[in-house]
């Protein structure tokens, strides 16, 4: 897999290119939260949205439902992404793995979310395996086994 080996990619800020995915995953982070938390606060209303949530009904809608278990879903993969990019820094690797893996997770998540928004059954999948495949990169890379 040579095009893996060429270890250079987007950047911003002087960041390498895993920390700058990062910081874009970090951002996508907050979009996630503010596009699920508006569909879910126009269902419940405000008074749910500012309390202290007690026995919170589930969602009824399915737009707002989406966007919740899509928010849930981002929350589960970008703790081992975080995780993963953070280590690679620690130990000092950055190769193509490293760059193709941050960037294809980053892109992935970034479709995954309209995708799901929509109700998009396969496809959704498929992006959902590429970010996987993602941050199965950067393991790799971390564990020595590419680059």
């Amino acid at each position: 897999m040579e095009f893996l080996n060429h270890a250079h990619g987007f950047t911003l800020g002087g960041l390498s290119t895993e920390f700058t995915m990062l910081a874009i995953a970090m951002v996508l982070y907050f979009v996630h939260l503010f596009i699920a938390i508006n569909a879910i606060t126009a269902e419940r209303g405000a008074k749910w949205n500012t309390g202290a949530r007690d026995d919170t009904p589930p969602l009824k809608g399915k737009l707002p439902g989406r966007l919740d278990r899509a928010f849930q879903n981002y929350k589960e993969t970008f703790v081992v992404f975080a995780a993963a990019a953070i280590a690679l820094a620690v130990v000092g690797r950055h190769n193509g793995w490293t760059v193709w893996g941050a960037e294809l997770y980053v892109a992935a998540r970034i479709v995954y979310l309209p995708l799901y928004a929509l109700g998009v059954p396969l496809l959704r999948t498929l992006v959902w395996l590429a970010g996987t495949i993602g941050i199965v990169l950067l393991i790799a890379a971390l564990l020595g086994l590419g680059g």
